[in-house]
């Protein structure tokens, strides 16, 4: 007589060796380690605000149009679009955006998009930038990594730490 539960504590462990197996198959690895570069360099900035249809009451709302220069070892220029939210407490606020670049970075022509997430909490700010996954073109596909920005006396610099992996 089979014991109880024994049939599934089967299925599940041949389970677990297909998801496995089909995991190790599914994602080769690549033979190149992956090193990590970093970008630096300035850029030139404007936001235009953008109507919009939120009610005034609470927290205000925003948007903007963002428009960028990149000057360094990245060399281009980014289109994207900005939401914003204030706060009734002074240096409170939070914004998302997301904008593509296009260009060359260290050489390599392509396009890419970033994902902001800022918050401002009384003062404390808090800001990643990430490379939106696969969405590397040209010769920038495979790209990933992370931005942070400095603005020191109204002028605006970068730091680009990011890999480039084959597709």
């Amino acid at each position: 007589m089979k014991q109880p539960g024994t049939i599934a504590a089967r299925l599940v462990a041949a389970a677990c060796i297909v998801l496995t197996v089909g995991a190790a198959t599914a994602h080769p690895t690549h033979a190149e380690p992956i090193v990590t570069t970093r970008a630096t360099g300035t850029f030139d900035v404007k936001l235009t605000p953008q109507p919009s249809d939120t009610p005034a009451e609470g927290s205000p709302l925003g948007r903007m149009k963002i428009d960028k220069q990149f000057h360094g070892d990245l060399e281009g220029t980014s289109k994207g679009e900005m939401l914003t939210a204030g706060t009734a407490i002074k240096n409170s606020a939070a914004y998302v955006a997301v904008e593509r670049v296009t260009g060359t970075l260290h050489g390599r022509k392509g396009t890419f998009a970033l994902h902001h997430t800022g918050i401002m909490n009384r003062g404390q700010p808090s800001l990643t930038i990430t490379v939106v996954p696969d969405s590397g073109t040209g010769e920038l596909t495979g790209i990933a990594g992370t931005m942070s920005i400095d603005i020191t006396n109204g002028n605006h610099s970068y730091v680009f730490e990011y890999t480039l992996t084959p597709p």
